[in-house]
């Protein structure tokens, strides 16, 4: 039993640390050269403000007497700029969406292991490819860029780890904090020459990272008042440091401003999934280089209701995926587009020539081909000749037209996608192979064991010879294959480990005789059908979320099992209407978190109760039977109270 169970942990970690090399892997390709839009840039320096956590129906929204809480970016949107909403993706998270505005690239899902915190492969960014980038705001975030920029031209200004608290009455102060610092930085360099003939040349950033916006919604939540007031404060500190900047550099026209935030957030005050008030977030751009705002007299290609929620039908509204935001800053500065950048220029915010429009198409264009062209080489170089299968595209003509440019970034990341994914399905079959075999083999030991079964010894010992023989066979095949493709250590795992189960699963083909001889007239067989539903169940509850869909599967299974049982069938009819409540995590429920409580309490009094008198209890049980009672209601009690409390607070 103990080298049973070995084995079987050994199993199943190995096939749960697979799911990180199939759908974990870093997307990142490195070696690729940069490119730039070899016209002169609109935009000297370019201006990011990231409204950490903030919603786009928190800044868009008017307030009840038709004002705005927010009137400096409201103005931006009516005269000066072009706005929209910017779709993030999951995970909706602070790491993630700072890497897709910055980079261009949705975040390396092999962050996860490390909390999105490190950089787990080095990667460049708009920052990196800057002249210079100065950055004031949060050491969770600012950090990360600063460690992969090359050289140094990346200057972080954050304030103290300890002053991030979410318990905090107030955290509009760390973004009061920053603007600040903005402040003390431009009228120190009055005074700096050598500063001052820094922030003159071109190609510079200035990053603004407002994190009080995300920590008043996780403590007070997005309704409450200390958020809503501290989006008035951050509209109020963007007013003023547009103002100081461009005093400092004179009114040259020559500063663009790009305003958004990485995520949303729900009403319950939480983000990281990927809700509607967590992945749309605002985008209002303006300055130079920018297109300003633009009036419509047709319907726009929006059906969401938001245009007339916000009173801004009247404008042209241009969303954009995240990514789209780095090439876009790109674009305004003239330096080059972050090489693993998968973002495609949103022309409909630039104001410019329609040469500079499909040059800056074009170098985006060659940037994501670049990337599609490594990645297959890579893949082609780890593949069999006669195995291998290139993505399949047509037209991907490179001409300076704006149209083939979009056409020939569509495909490529489509491409980069093919060949990202290009081993799931064979790692994928191996894996499965390996828990069928498993599966298997744990079933033919168990009905071995209770059922008697395995009553040819001598066939037996001839099938292992066979088994031995064939598995061998197969193990040298597949390592031989793996070699010659140069595949990591972990392809062997997860390729070999299906082998040396299937062999005992060939070993027990005695016990799988018996039982097909025998079937009919075991009582397992009732209870195999049992377990045929169930798994089907599973499945289902796995694969479909529709509330109707799994309404009806708790029915079918309360009145097909075992309809003699009344207790069963009460639980699965109680179980059917789960599907149909509201989904936890959006909005408190107090009422509800307390009834399921006290039906969970007086639901195991019940059950502990009726089993102590079909079956009563031994004098040396009574200890047993007290601390399974105690530990039963104490935990239902407490998880109770903390959920109460949690929905008051």
């Amino acid at each position: 039993m103990i080298t049973f169970f070995v084995i079987g942990l050994t199993v199943h970690v190995v096939f749960f640390i697979s799911i990180f090399d199939i759908y974990f892997t870093s997307p990142l390709v490195h070696g690729m050269t940069p490119h730039s839009t070899p016209l002169e840039p609109p935009a000297s320096r370019l201006v990011l403000v990231v409204a950490d956590g903030l919603r786009a129906d928190s800044l868009f929204t008017l307030l009840p007497n038709g004002s705005s809480r927010t009137p400096y970016l409201r103005s931006i949107i009516e005269d000066k700029g072009t706005w929209g909403v910017s779709h993030t993706r999951v995970p909706t998270e602070s790491r993630p969406g700072h890497v897709a505005l910055i980079a261009g690239f949705y975040e390396d899902v092999s962050a996860v292991a490390k909390g999105w915190k490190e950089n787990p492969v080095e990667f460049d960014s708009v920052f990196n490819e800057s002249r210079h980038t100065w950055c004031w705001g949060s050491p969770d975030i600012l950090p990360m860029f600063a460690k992969g920029a090359s050289g140094d031209h990346v200057y972080t200004h954050t304030y103290p780890a300890v002053e991030e608290d979410f318990a905090s009455t107030d955290a509009s102060k760390l973004d009061s904090w920053v603007f600040t610092q903005v402040k003390s930085f431009f009228k120190s360099a009055q005074s700096n020459s050598t500063l001052k003939a820094s922030l003159w040349e071109d190609k510079n950033v200035f990053f603004l990272h407002l994190l009080g916006i995300d920590t008043n919604g996780h403590a007070h939540r997005p309704m409450s008042q200390e958020y809503l007031d501290n989006i008035g404060l951050v509209d109020a500190g963007v007013a003023e440091v547009v103002s100081i900047i461009e005093d400092f550099f004179d009114n040259d026209g020559r500063t663009a401003y790009v305003f958004t935030s990485d995520h949303g957030m729900t009403n319950w005050g939480s983000h990281g999934a990927g809700h509607p008030s967590e992945t749309l977030t605002p985008l209002v751009a303006w300055g130079a280089g920018i297109q300003k705002a633009k009036g419509v007299t047709e319907p726009q290609p929006y059906n969401d209701g938001f245009l007339q929620d916000w009173k801004l039908e009247h404008l042209r509204r241009v969303d954009v995926s995240q990514a789209d935001i780095a090439p876009l800053m790109a674009s305004l500065i003239g330096v080059p587009i972050p090489v693993n950048s998968v973002g495609v220029l949103p022309l409909l915010y630039l104001n410019n020539s329609e040469r500079f429009k499909a040059e800056s198409m074009y170098t985006n264009a060659i940037q994501v081909l670049e990337q599609f062209k490594m990645k297959m080489m890579q893949k082609k170089e780890t593949t069999l000749s006669f195995l291998f299968t290139p993505y399949q595209y047509k037209n991907m003509n490179l001409l300076f037209t704006i149209s083939l440019c979009q056409s020939l970034i569509s495909r490529s990341l489509e491409g980069l996608v093919y060949y990202h994914t290009y081993d799931r399905f064979f790692l994928g079959c191996s894996v499965v192979l390996g828990f069928v075999g498993w599966t298997s083999y744990v079933v033919l030991v168990i009905l071995k064991t209770h059922a008697s079964l395995n009553r040819h010894p001598n066939l037996t010992k001839q099938v292992r010879i066979y088994s031995r023989l064939l598995c061998t066979c197969v193990a040298v095949v597949i390592t031989v294959f793996l070699l010659i493709q140069r595949s990591p250590i972990t392809y062997y795992i997860y390729c070999l480990l299906p082998v040396p189960v299937w062999y005992s699963v060939l070993n027990e083909s005695g016990t799988l005789r018996d039982l097909i001889q025998t079937a009919p007239s075991l009582p397992l067989w009732k209870c195999l059908g049992y377990f045929v539903l169930v798994a089907f169940g599973i499945e289902l509850l796995v694969g479909v979320f529709k509330s109707a869909v799994l309404k009806t599967a708790f029915l079918f299974v309360s009145v097909s099992v075992q309809s003699r049982s009344l207790s069963w069938l009460v639980g699965c009819l109680c179980l059917a209407a789960f599907p149909l409540m509201p989904v936890v995590g959006r909005e408190p429920n107090i009422h509800l978190v307390t009834c399921a409580g006290l039906l969970a309490l007086f639901t195991s009094a019940c059950y502990l109760w009726s089993s102590r008198r079909r079956t009563p209890l031994h004098l040396g049980d009574r200890p047993q039977f007290v601390v399974q009672v105690t530990t039963v209601h104490v935990t239902v009690g407490i998880y109770m109270c903390v959920c109460v409390c949690h929905c008051i607070c």
